[in-house]
C-alpha cells in the first residue's frame, strides 16, 4: 500500500531537518566563531577599515586606470583586505562558515538525489556543480534522455 505525505507534513519534516543542524557540531562551531569575531575589536576594526576603502576603491573603479589615485587604491585595498583575512577570528569565522555551507551543499545534493538523479542543485561548489545534469533533454542525452 502506497502512502502519501502531506505537505504539511513534509514542512515538519524540513523543520525537523533544520533543528537537527542547529543542533550539529558544524553549526554550534560557525555560531561560537561569529561571536568570537564579533567581540574581536582588532578585526572589526580592521573590517570597518576594509568597508571604507571599498567605497574609495568602486569610486576609482568607475574611471578605471585613468583616475589619478587608481594604483594608490587599488593597492591600499589589497594590502587592507589581506590584514582582514589573516586575522585569526576571521580566518577562524571563514573556516567554520565554509564547513556550515558543505553541510547545507550535501543535505541539499541528498534530497534532490533521492527525488532525481537530474534535479540542478546549485552549490557553489563546482565538484557538485558538474555531477548535475548540464544542458537538458534538449542537449542529446545529457539527462539520460533517449
Amino acid at each position: 500500500m502506497l502512502t502519501t505525505i502531506s505537505a504539511f507534513e513534509l514542512v515538519e519534516h524540513a523543520n525537523g531537518l533544520g533543528q537537527a543542524v542547529l543542533q550539529s557540531e558544524t553549526y554550534l562551531t560557525y555560531k561560537e566563531a561569529k561571536k568570537e569575531l564579533q567581540g574581536d575589536d582588532l578585526a572589526q576594526a580592521r573590517i570597518q577599515n576594509f568597508n571604507s576603502m571599498k567605497e574609495q576603491y568602486e569610486e576609482v573603479q568607475r574611471f578605471g586606470k585613468y583616475h589619478p589615485d587608481y594604483d594608490k587604491v587599488s593597492s591600499q585595498i589589497r594590502q587592507v583586505k589581506r590584514e582582514v583575512d589573516l586575522t585569526p577570528s576571521v580566518i577562524a569565522f571563514k573556516k567554520a562558515e565554509r564547513e556550515l555551507e558543505s553541510l547545507l551543499n550535501e543535505i541539499s545534493q541528498l534530497i534532490a538525489r533521492s527525488v532525481s538523479e537530474t534535479i540542478k542543485v546549485p552549490t557553489g561548489n563546482p565538484f557538485f556543480d558538474n555531477m548535475s545534469c548540464s544542458g537538458g533533454c534538449s542537449s542529446g542525452g545529457g539527462c539520460g534522455c533517449s
